[in-house]
């Protein structure tokens, strides 16, 4: 009987288990992708809402590693990181043990595929030069991958601040157009919250209601909206009712006062931003359009010349 060489059976067995990895990696994420996740409103409606699908990939492994985070010598670091999701709208897709699981999980899980792809990229392609700067861009992408968790919640804060910001001084309009029309405070706001499409601000006002008829005081209730979204603008609205409420001045007259104020930190925010504009474009002018406008130019020019051995 003829023994069976496993020298060349070996090779083929190994690309068969890569290709299989490769399949069940590739099905998982496809699945991922598909995957919809959506927040629950304080009135029961659902909102579409969808983290970056690195997160959705590795949420799944963050139980291996959240009893490390469970610990008290995390507990301040749980609380603000709590209170930055809550702010920027997560509050039901991402704990803050899932999110400190996903800053250690991404530098260790993918930081290896990237050196990986880097790797392979230089041996492949015979770049001497992709191959001095292969430490570089190993340090480069392991560095972004432990810094992009903090970096994409800052800015799905400062997303959500500015919705509220563009919608506030509105809202203040038609709450102050349905008080001084003779409502009452909580049925204007009941009103505005049924009527307008739902945004942010809008989210927060849903629950504000719900909280309210649960058995919350105004005051309560605005205040617990003040510290989740913790934006100046508003808590400086909030915090104009509360001191009407406690001294029995008119709302309408608050609200229409606030609303000016609004309107005009709108208006002085705009107008910082258009100052600005004009530094903003002196990187893409000096680096993209000047040169490009030379060599439309002078490119003929230094053609011929150099045609005419100059």
């Amino acid at each position: 009987m003829t023994p069976i060489r496993l020298d060349g059976i070996m090779p083929w067995l190994i690309v068969l288990l890569w290709v299989i990895t490769a399949a069940g990696i590739g099905a998982y994420g496809a699945s991922v992708a598909r995957n919809i996740t959506y927040v629950t409103l304080a009135d029961g409606r659902k909102r579409e809402r969808r983290l970056p699908f690195l997160f959705r990939l590795l949420i799944p492994l963050t139980p291996n590693v959240a009893p490390l985070f469970r610990r008290a010598l995390f507990a301040a670091k749980r609380q603000a990181i709590t209170r930055r999701i809550v702010s920027a709208g997560y509050e039901d897709l991402v704990s803050a043990e899932e999110f400190l699981g996903l800053r250690l999980l991404m530098p260790l899980l993918l930081g290896p595929f990237w050196i990986l792809m880097v790797r392979l990229a230089a041996v492949a392609g015979r770049s001497a030069l992709l191959l001095k700067l292969q430490p570089g861009l190993f340090a480069i992408g392991v560095l972004w991958l432990a810094l992009y968790p903090g970096l994409w919640l800052t800015g799905a804060v400062q997303a959500r601040h500015r919705e509220i910001q563009r919608a506030l001084p509105f809202v203040l309009d038609l709450l102050t157009l349905s008080v001084e029309a003779g409502m009452d405070f909580m049925s204007s706001l009941q009103r505005n919250v049924e009527r307008r499409v739902i945004d942010a601000l809008g989210e927060e006002l849903i629950r504000v209601v719900r909280e309210i008829q649960v058995g919350k005081t105004r005051r309560v209730a605005l205040r617990d909206m003040s510290e989740r979204v913790n934006l100046p603008d508003l808590r400086s609205v909030v915090n104009a009712l509360v001191q009407a409420d406690e001294l029995g001045v008119s709302i309408g007259s608050i609200l229409h006062i606030q609303a000016d104020q609004m309107r005009q930190r709108r208006f002085e925010r705009a107008e910082r931003l258009a100052n600005e504009a004009p530094v903003k474009m002196l990187f893409p002018l000096m680096f993209f359009i000047f040169p490009s406008v030379f060599l439309v130019l002078l490119g003929p020019v230094i053609g011929r010349m150099i045609e005419q051995g100059f």
